[in-house]
């Protein structure tokens, strides 16, 4: 599949404004999920790319951030709609190709990142600052902030262009300058979007893209012109990624894992919960750090909940092509590695005594090229909390199901894994609802709602989960440096 809009095979650097290849030629193979296929070649970024490409935004970061709010909300304005106006259409065809998703929840994804654009635009004029007089002599205060530098954005492959735009809306905002490095399993529907920001104006140098495997996130994060490690993607990763700023004293902004509860009280509204526990279950077969892991029932509906989750769940619709199938429910995971995971958390469950209510293997079906990476929705029951499913992160398509008595027992249970990033709670009692909202250790909480995410608010977890926040007037103030400047009042001269 071509497309003029990307760049060539083997030249998806991008260095002071420069698309090109690796400076030793080295590239990967991108490869398709869904059929095991080759899709193109990407450049493996060797030491000397990284090195121009953290010097080019070393030396762009004054020039953008002297522009003023106003010139950068324009720009990234322009992007926004340069984005919906020219990449629309190629962007999500490319995102179901490199990581599986239906065309659907592709073109959500990138609609959602431009608007993410079009809020940071905004900000960028909203900077706030505070005064006052000093309290000890003759002096007043002035309190104030400045982008943090340059920033080394490493991005994952399950959701590359939003995630993406969640770092460099608020990044650029803030008048800060990067070094991107997208995963190599899902780059191409992200450097569309570098693409309409590049041509809404930027100048050269302030976005730059580093293609390759994760030994250039590694070296990246060692350069000195780095101030700022902005990752999304797995705990263990994360933890790498912590001590290897922590050696210059880098500021992190991580988003990690999670292991996301569904607790149901028995007086759930049982036509809202369980669909909403299928989607948010299912939705990019599993493949969100959001997720639900597992779900949690008050004895008095688990049969009924069970019975019509199962149901439901056997009715999804899974997809071998995303794009001749836009609306389908799931498609494939996104590699070997993945499906072996899933699949060993289920086995080992059901050694531990869970029940399979559904699922539990490849299809069988012919429809599905045998070099893809599938598994079936599977439902699991009379799980216990002790099993890998309920107490590590599946990120795959099962849903293990377990039972509780009072609230208290669920508000326990779901608090016992080391992750803290979203939980997720059906009731009509408005008392248990802020109840269990003050206890569970999460980032987010849902209440009758199966998505925790807004523009508008802060995004981050908990424990394990990560360090900071995302989106929201937090989202930005992680791009920024508080300075003080204290000044001493004189008499004026005679």
């Amino acid at each position: 599949m071509v497309n003029e809009a990307l760049p060539k095979a083997g030249q998806t650097l991008l260095i002071n404004g420069n698309w090109r290849a690796a400076n030793d030629s080295s590239t990967l193979p991108l490869i398709n999920p869904a059929n095991g296929t080759e899709l193109t070649q990407i450049a493996q970024a060797s030491a000397s790319d990284i090195a121009e490409a953290c010097l080019a935004a070393a030396n762009a970061f004054p020039t953008w951030a002297g522009l003023s709010g106003r010139e950068r909300a324009h720009i990234l304005q322009r992007a926004a709609a340069i984005y919906r106006e020219r990449y629309l259409e190629d962007s999500p065809r490319w995102l179901t190709l490199e990581n599986g998703k239906p065309l659907n929840d592709s073109l959500k994804e990138c609609r959602y990142s431009a608007d993410v654009l079009d809020f940071y635009a905004a900000e960028a004029r909203r900077f706030r600052g505070s005064h006052f007089a000093g309290d000890q002599g003759a002096t007043h205060s002035f309190v104030f902030q400045q982008p943090v530098g340059v920033v080394a954005a490493i991005i994952p492959w399950n959701f590359p262009v939003d995630l993406l735009a969640w770092k460099i809306g608020p990044g650029l905002a803030a008048g800060c300058t990067f070094v991107i490095k997208p995963s190599e399993e899902a780059p191409l529907a992200a450097l569309l979007l570098v693409k309409a920001c590049e041509e809404a104006g930027l100048p050269p140098g302030t976005l730059n893209v580093l293609t390759g495997d994760g030994q250039v996130g590694a070296a990246l994060i060692e350069r000195p012109e780095v101030s700022l490690v902005a990752f999304t993607g797995s705990v263990a990763t994360g933890k790498r990624v912590a001590q290897a700023a922590a050696k210059g004293l880098k500021r992190t902004l991580l988003e990690l894992g999670g292991s996301a509860p569904f607790i149901v009280c028995r007086d759930a509204n049982l036509d809202l919960a369980v669909p909403e526990a299928l989607r948010r279950c299912f939705s990019h077969t599993g493949q969100i750090c959001i997720s639900v892991n597992r779900i949690f029932v008050q004895r008095d509906l688990l049969e009924e909940f069970t019975d019509r989750f199962v149901a439901a769940a056997s009715q999804l619709h899974v997809t071998s092509d995303g794009l001749a199938e836009p609306a389908a429910d799931m498609g494939p995971l996104m590699n070997a590695h993945a499906v072996a995971h899933v699949q060993a958390h289920i086995d080992q469950a059901r050694s531990a005594g869970a029940t399979l209510l559904l699922g539990g293997s490849r299809p069988r079906d012919a429809r599905f090229p045998s070099d893809g990476f599938y598994l079936q929705p599977t439902v699991l029951g009379a799980v216990s909390t002790d099993m890998r499913v309920m107490q590590e992160e599946t990120f795959g398509p099962v849903a293990p199901i377990a039972s509780f008595h009072t609230l208290e027992e669920a508000i326990h249970a779901a608090n016992s894994t080391p992750y803290g990033l979203a939980a997720y709670l059906y009731t009509q009692d408005l008392d248990a609802a802020f109840y269990a909202s003050q206890r569970l250790q999460f980032g987010g909480i849902g209440i009758n709602v199966n998505d925790v995410t807004d523009i508008r608010s802060p995004f981050g977890g908990m424990k394990q989960s990560g360090l900071g926040r995302e989106m929201g007037e937090p989202g930005l103030d992680a791009y920024r440096e508080m300075k003080h400047v204290r000044y001493r009042l004189q008499l004026p001269r005679q």
